[in-house]
């Protein structure tokens, strides 16, 4: 350290000063501005990239949002459809086992006028063939029975009898 104090030269030092302040003047005019601008500048770039990137993420984040809400609601009104369609066939089942259960019944009152129709039909008829064999067995007996004039008179006087007595 004392030798660097011995070779010590103060005009040597004055000059290098005088440099020194004139590099620094160029250098604060013609080199620091546009350094200092260009550093500036790209920090701005910076600043707006990483800007931009946040309303990016933001974007993405209410995307997503949105998405899901339009999930939920497809998934709900899906719901919906579904249960209408449920609700639907149901009803479709419903109606039709009260269509048949109506028609059905309607069969069963149908042909339980048939048949007693058909019975009344049939027992009016048979009771027509009685009356026709009973008026054939009467008629056949009375013509055997009153084959002489006498046996008529009879018959005549008794019924008159009975007649007149009631």
């Amino acid at each position: 350290m004392d030798q660097l104090l011995n070779d010590f030269s103060p005009g040597l030092f004055f000059m290098q000063a005088v440099i020194l302040i004139v590099l620094l003047v160029l250098l604060a005019k013609f080199a620091w501005k546009p350094i200092l601008s260009s550093l500036d500048e790209r920090e701005e770039g910076i600043q707006s990239a990483l800007d931009q990137a946040e309303n990016a993420r933001k974007e993405m984040q209410n995307l997503q949002a949105d998405n899901e809400k339009l999930l939920k609601e497809a998934r709900a009104e899906r719901d919906a459809m579904m249960k209408e369609a449920r609700e639907i066939k149901d009803k479709i089942i419903a109606d039709a086992k009260q269509e048949a259960g109506e028609e059905a019944s309607k069969m069963i009152e149908n042909a339980k006028a048939t048949i007693k129709q058909e019975q009344q039909a049939a027992i009016a008829e048979l009771k027509k063939k009685v009356a026709d064999l009973s008026i054939g067995i009467a008629e056949t007996v009375v013509k055997k029975e009153l084959a002489s004039q006498d046996d008529q008179l009879k018959l005549v006087e008794g019924m008159l009898e009975d007649v007149t007595l009631n």
